[in-house]
């Protein structure tokens, strides 16, 4: 099954051109060593009523926005050789100088899928597992590695 890179991270309003651009230099970087998918989103519905919301976890201030992004890969053994490529990518450097942004404040994980029940959008790449009339697909959890 496969394995996500996910991120949360505030963006000023005024900085969302940039990062955009930005976004999709990184998203052309990734592919190109690999990843199946890359995504950005800008948050649109975010009043929730029940948990916690997304701008109040970030501590969202005033003329922020939140964006939610993924990239896929085969499995993490694909991640991890993936993101050793774009890491050493002197173009992924040159981004990091000017990021609009602050990186501190993004919270980021790595995430084995367990349930995968196929193509998200129709713009996506369709899930390579078969598909299983009126059957989901899961993967046993496994306990995280302690750090």
């Amino acid at each position: 099954m496969a394995y996500v890179d996910g991120f949360v991270l505030p963006v000023p309003r005024k900085n969302l051109p940039a990062y955009l651009r930005m976004a999709q230099k990184a998203g052309r970087i990734w592919q190109e060593y690999g990843a199946l998918e890359y995504r950005e989103c800008v948050g649109d519905d975010l009043n929730v009523k029940m948990g916690t919301s997304f701008p109040r976890q970030l501590n969202l201030k005033r003329g922020e926005i939140v964006v939610f992004s993924w990239i896929v890969y085969r499995s993490r053994a694909h991640r991890d050789r993936v993101n050793a490529k774009v890491m050493n990518d002197p173009r992924l450097a040159r981004m990091a100088t000017d990021m609009p942004l602050d990186p501190k404040r993004m919270v980021y994980g790595g995430f084995k899928a367990v349930v995968d029940m196929g193509q998200a959008s129709a713009g996506g790449r369709a899930s390579r597992e078969p598909k299983r009339k009126g059957r989901v697909r899961m993967a046993a959890p496994q306990p995280a590695a302690p750090h």
